[in-house]
């Protein structure tokens, strides 16, 4: 499951009620209150404590009094008493107590996740004063065309991870390369271009990341539409989209920040670059849609 899933409490909210529902109309009008069934009642309690785990607890406590409710009344028991539904309210809200604490315990280590990706992030920027931010920034841009492709909320949200992880990779490059003055020679520039292979070599053991994108990202964003990239050479829709899209926003931000061996260029003489290299260097769809931010203002 995605993890936007659970960044989303929201989606178990409508299971909740929905399930809620469709069991009374089960067990009420169509399995003849057949007692077998409570467990509808049970995953109704499990998805209230995730869904609406943030909630008051005055909030969390109705709405589990209205689930051992619509159990007592429309699942019949042999004992129909008050002091069986107290022990069903207390059981079921134990459930639900269980559940919040689970999804508090996920939403914590989605969070201590995305804290260390930004450590690791900062870090590398912080080697060079000339690329400070630069994957921060390039992770911003990123989702700003994901989001104008209409891209679903998980693959922005790799993307976004993605952007700020794509140059990791850099860590195992010496520092007199990624800070020299001058134009790099050959074997230099040789050495510059093996950073997507030692940034994939770095994260390549995190489950998450293989199974998501984010390798992908971290691997491909210099590859070339064209096939002129690095470092597998791969051409068009060979490079999974997430890539494409980084590239661009990799490019953008390189272009548009001053570095130690050039100035920054003027927004128009990036723009007029990128689109120069629409279908060579860049995919055109991911182009298309970054130029379109600029005419609608919503990248300043």
């Amino acid at each position: 499951m995605h993890h936007r899933i659970w960044n989303n409490p929201v989606y178990f909210r409508y299971f909740f009620f929905i399930l809620l529902f469709v069991s009374v109309i089960l067990n009420h009008y169509i399995l003849e209150n057949h007692e077998n069934y409570f467990i509808f009642y049970i995953l109704c309690s499990v998805s209230l404590g995730i869904g609406f785990y943030k909630s008051p607890f005055w909030v969390i406590f109705l709405l589990n009094f209205l689930v051992v409710s619509c159990r007592f009344f429309f699942v019949k028991d042999q004992s129909p008493a008050v002091s069986t539904f107290v022990i069903y309210l207390f059981t079921y809200f134990l459930i639900t107590l269980i559940s919040v604490g689970f999804m508090s315990r996920v939403q914590r280590v989605l969070e201590d996740n995305l804290a260390l990706t930004k450590v690791l992030s900062n870090a590398l920027d912080s080697r060079d004063s000339y690329t400070m931010h630069h994957s921060k920034n390039v992770a911003k841009y990123a989702m700003k065309i994901a989001k104008e492709m209409d891209l679903r909320p998980s693959l922005c949200d790799v993307i976004h991870i993605g952007g700020l992880l794509h140059d990791i990779g850099k860590i195992g490059i010496p520092e007199y390369v990624l800070t020299k003055p001058g134009k790099l020679n050959e074997d230099e520039y040789e050495l510059i271009k093996t950073h997507p292979i030692k940034g994939n070599e770095i994260i390549k053991h995190v489950k998450q990341y293989k199974n998501n994108g984010i390798l992908d990202i971290v691997l491909y964003h210099h590859e070339r539409f064209d096939g002129k990239g690095y470092p597998k050479g791969l051409k068009g829709e060979e490079i999974p989209l997430v890539a494409r899209i980084v590239a661009v926003a990799d490019s953008f931000d390189a272009m548009s920040s001053q570095r130690v061996y050039r100035r920054e260029l003027q927004l128009e003489e990036v723009l007029c670059e990128i689109r120069s290299n629409k279908g060579k260097q860049f995919d055109p769809e991911v182009v298309d849609a970054f130029l379109s931010l600029f005419e609608e203002e919503r990248i300043h």
